[in-house]
């Protein structure tokens, strides 16, 4: 049981450093070493090694409340993303076409604005900028980030988790996401029986 926690509190512990923007990187070719570059990795969960999303309740950017598990029966795209962040600049574009794509088909998204190094005004003015038309919640005190330091937690700004239609947490993609990347984590969600 002391590995298990200690374990839990090391993820808790890197999430923590990696979402504020604590640690530096190589940088980009922008040379912005302002975020923790992720891996590029894209990771996929068959639906028997899948584990509840935790409970994520916030205030989006135009003062709604929101919570993820009223998202149940649909394919949810959980994108976590800093307006400083230069990747999640390169993404929004990406994101805002796939959610336009997929949206008919049972599919939303969700952002979750890392409030470390970000303001509530910057995190609007990015989206209105990026003509990000669906919500997402600012975290200010990084209470939504660390709740989902379990089986897929988010490592790097930017991070795009895919929940299946039970809530449950099937895809991550550490980094920035194209069009391409993005489908492939979506596609195969999609296509379970509900």
């Amino acid at each position: 049981m002391t590995a298990r926690r200690s374990r839990a509190a090391a993820v808790v512990a890197l999430a923590v450093l990696a979402l504020a923007g604590c640690a530096t990187t190589s940088g980009t070719a922008d040379g912005s070493t302002r975020f923790v570059a992720g891996d590029g990795s894209t990771t996929l969960l068959a639906p028997a090694d899948r584990t509840v999303a935790p409970t994520v309740r916030g205030t989006t950017l135009d003062g709604t409340e929101l919570d993820l598990a009223s998202l149940r029966g649909k394919v949810v795209v959980v994108n976590f993303w800093a307006s400083w962040c230069a990747p999640c600049r390169r993404e929004a574009g990406a994101l805002e076409k796939v959610y336009d794509e997929t949206k008919a088909k049972g599919v939303t998204f969700v952002g979750i604005v890392s409030g470390g190094k970000d303001s509530l005004d910057n995190a609007q003015a990015f989206s209105r900028s990026f003509g990000i038309s669906y919500p997402s919640m600012y975290d200010g005190d990084n209470s939504l980030v660390l709740a989902f330091a379990g089986q897929l937690p988010p490592s790097a700004i930017p991070t795009t988790l895919v929940l299946d239609r039970q809530g449950r947490v099937a895809a991550r993609a550490i980094d920035e996401v194209d069009r391409s990347r993005l489908l492939g984590m979506i596609d195969p969600v999609l296509s379970e029986k509900a």
